[in-house]
């Protein structure tokens, strides 16, 4: 007999893996290499990093894919360097100097005065050099051919913009902010705030949504993976963890069994309205959505 074609190449191995991203790395060319080293059928991430930035980039591998999009719109925390008196062309190291500018004169009292500007509700022009589509090409990819189009000012929140220290024209600032906030515009627009430029020189991710804490680099995978799948496998976080806070519903055998149909179930004190994670006495086995009638329809099942 032949070999079915359709068969997937890999394990079924399933769980989030808190990835510390190393710089000059693409976050795909990071993906591709956990999903090698874990020999994983499937893998996916959570919202991609910048080459130059570092930390935090959640892996999902197997079913922990069908909750990768729910950590897109995650709130993150960074912490960041910026260098004022520069602006360069893509806000960052990585762009050519287009603007450099008197700096000496900003105080440590001048940076303190700007900043609550910064936190709250606030509008940001996204930069040239970020993945954004215009008529179905990204903007990065426009910005080399030195082309500008007008970008629509986006609505960010920032919760919190702490300043750690500042030093010779130098400012690192921790923030905590909404999906969508893009650091680089962040530390252009405090530069212009304090009447002179400034562009980042150190963007490290800290948390995504629920994650926060231990993270593991590629190095130290590469070295567990002598020790076999399993020592690797340690390293992963249960597939629902990213999902910590949702309200959960439990069925009993029966329910689970048409829920696996793919019919909504009744359950009895279930939430009235939203996305609720769903559990039978095996464990966690998929999300679904309070329907108008109050039952609980399947809408993303694990497979395990």
């Amino acid at each position: 007999m032949g070999q079915n074609p359709r068969k997937k190449k890999g394990r079924p191995v399933h769980g989030v893996l808190l990835l510390d991203k190393p710089l000059h790395m693409s976050s795909n060319h990071a993906l591709q290499r956990v999903k090698r080293l874990f020999a994983a059928q499937k893998a996916g991430h959570t919202g991609s990093l910048d080459p130059l930035a570092t930390g935090m980039l959640p892996v999902c591998l197997g079913e922990a894919t069908k909750i990768s999009a729910f950590l897109l719109d995650a709130n993150k925390t960074y912490r960041f360097k910026c260098q004022l008196g520069t602006r360069t062309a893509t806000a960052d190291a990585e762009g050519e100097v287009i603007e450099t500018l008197p700096f000496e004169h900003v105080t440590l009292k001048d940076v303190e005065t700007i900043i609550p500007r910064f936190i709250g509700d606030i509008e940001q022009i996204p930069p040239m050099y970020s993945a954004l589509k215009k008529d179905g090409q990204r903007l990065y990819e426009l910005a080399r051919q030195g082309v500008e189009v007008e970008r629509k000012p986006r609505p960010v929140t920032i919760y919190r913009l702490d300043i750690l220290g500042f030093e010779q024209g130098e400012l690192e600032l921790e923030v905590e902010c909404s999906k969508g906030t893009y650091v680089r515009t962040l530390a252009e627009d405090i530069g212009k705030a304090l009447g002179t430029g400034a562009y980042v020189t150190l963007l490290h991710r800290l948390t995504v949504g629920p994650y926060s804490g231990d993270m593991i680099s590629l190095d130290q995978l590469e070295q567990l993976s002598e020790h076999g799948f399993d020592r690797l496998d340690a390293e992963l976080l249960p597939v629902d963890s990213g999902i910590i806070d949702w309200p959960e519903v439990r069925l009993d055998a029966d329910s689970a069994f048409y829920v696996r149909q793919g019919q909504p179930v009744q359950v009895a004190r279930a939430p009235t309205k939203g996305w609720v994670k769903i559990y039978d006495d095996q464990g966690f086995i998929g999300l679904g959505q309070i329907q108008d009638d109050g039952r609980v329809a399947p809408r993303r099942m694990m497979n395990f």
